[in-house]
């Protein structure tokens, strides 16, 4: 049976900020009580939208109610955030915004308090000055947590302020062309074709198209032929910088979803890819992108961290380690990030990466190359990262990247380099490029 959108959009927040899930993996559940491609839309419109102004929306709140709802109400006080959203940051008409919301409630079984839920929505109806937001704090005015902002506010004392209001933007849906199934150009005709508007291929990143407006990707020219894969250019780069060569014999670390997997095998079809992740139901995404994209990988489920659990001894020519991380750079894309990630967090993932790279660069051959990426922001999950392992390893070269938007490679002060969120419509990503020494160097 269908459910309604407005009660389904309240139940995902609730899960996402008191019980800790994911978006990623509630909301496409929810989605499946939906049979209206609208009312999914919708869903995911209400749903990221209320993530992204979750604390002006709470001090709306506050200022209309004596205590938030708790306990059996909580998910009602999700609801009322879902109408005011509705009410302030969309296009939909007032009375709709209202009574729908309304009614959602009798369906969350909160049918006592709908007189309460309709007074909060028509106080804000009536009250415009309650987004007047100038003298509340600055979690409030940037909507992200204060040790978030305090540590933008420390890394980048220039432009912290650009990178949290990038990150309130809405995502772009950038695709990567499998150019071993069709030519950029073949496949930006077949957009025309189709009147899907779109940029046209970058120097630099021959493969990468950035549609203009968001489309259901399945139904884009191409899709089960394996002609695109769905890659923010930002992501792109991982390839081109590694740059496969086939017959090697290469690692991607930590593999899933698979994008980074299968564009290092258009590049090289015939590498040997070892494709490795801690998270066998990560693993099925991997395997489902490798068919569709008519390519061959040996997939294991295993922890990098820990070779001696599934290395066979031969030394890899090339790793990609896209490492856990905070994913702080790309929270436009997921804006739950900023309320799931807690700043307790950083140190463990930064010693988790260290154990990662130091067991991963063990398993690298003598002049090898590994690419050591995150997508983050936090200057401790990266250049401090890479400077600290260059210092750690004799054996260890930083290689220069010289990239578009590139200001500094190669940098002992910064060394790698660093994208932020919302650059050339990029997401946040840090690339270091290592080479281990050749085996006579590093024997003097």
């Amino acid at each position: 049976m269908s459910r309604d959108c407005r009660a389904l959009a309240a139940q995902c927040c609730y899960q996402v900020i008191d019980q800790g899930r994911s978006l990623s993996d509630v909301l496409p559940k929810a989605q499946q009580h939906l049979t209206n491609p609208l009312d999914k839309a919708l869903l995911q419109e209400i749903c990221f939208g209320v993530m992204r102004t979750l604390p002006q929306l709470e001090h709306v709140c506050a200022r209309l109610m004596q205590k938030p709802l708790v306990k059996n109400f909580r998910v009602l006080q999700f609801l009322i955030y879902v109408g005011i959203y509705q009410l302030h940051f969309m296009r939909v008409p007032d009375h709709a915004a209202i009574n729908a919301t309304v009614d959602a409630a009798r369906e969350l079984k909160g049918q006592s308090l709908t007189k309460l839920i309709n007074g909060v929505l028509r106080n804000v109806q009536r009250q415009p000055q309650l987004f007047d937001f100038s003298q509340a704090g600055q979690a409030v005015q940037f909507c992200h947590p204060g040790w978030l902002i305090s540590s933008l506010q420390a890394a980048y004392p220039d432009n912290w302020q650009a990178i949290l209001d990038a990150n309130q933007q809405k995502a772009p849906l950038w695709l990567r062309v499998n150019t071993r199934q069709i030519s950029p150009q073949q496949f930006s005709a077949a957009l025309a074709e189709e009147e899907i508007a779109h940029s046209q291929p970058i120097t630099e990143l021959p493969g990468a198209v950035l549609l203009d407006s968001p489309t259901d990707v399945t139904d884009l020219p191409g899709y089960q032929q394996g002609w695109f894969s769905v890659q923010d250019a930002a992501a792109q780069y991982a390839g081109r910088l590694l740059a496969p060569e086939n017959d090697q014999h290469i690692l991607d670390a930590c593999c899933a979803p698979g994008g980074k997997t299968c564009h290092l095998l258009e590049l090289a079809p015939a590498a040997r890819l070892t494709a490795l992740d801690k998270d066998p139901a990560r693993l099925v995404r991997v395997r489902e992108n490798l068919q569709r994209l008519g390519l061959s990988a040996e997939v294991l489920a295993a922890d990098a961290a820990n070779p001696a659990s599934w290395w066979d001894g031969q030394l890899f020519d090339k790793i990609l380690l896209d490492v856990p991380c905070s994913a702080t750079g790309v929270i436009r894309r997921h804006p739950d990030i900023r309320w799931l990630r807690k700043k307790s967090d950083i140190a463990p993932l930064v010693q988790l990466q260290q154990q990662i790279l130091q067991q991963c660069w063990a398993l690298l051959a003598p002049g090898g190359k590994l690419l050591y990426a995150t997508c983050s922001v936090l200057p401790a999950e990266n250049h401090e990262q890479i400077t600290r392992f260059i210092s750690n390893n004799a054996d260890a070269c930083l290689l220069p990247i010289a990239l578009p938007g590139n200001a500094q490679p190669d940098s002992a002060a910064q060394p790698g380099w660093q994208l932020l969120p919302g650059q050339l419509n990029r997401d946040g990503f840090y690339y270091a490029l290592l080479q281990k020494a050749p085996q006579d160097n590093h024997a003097r």
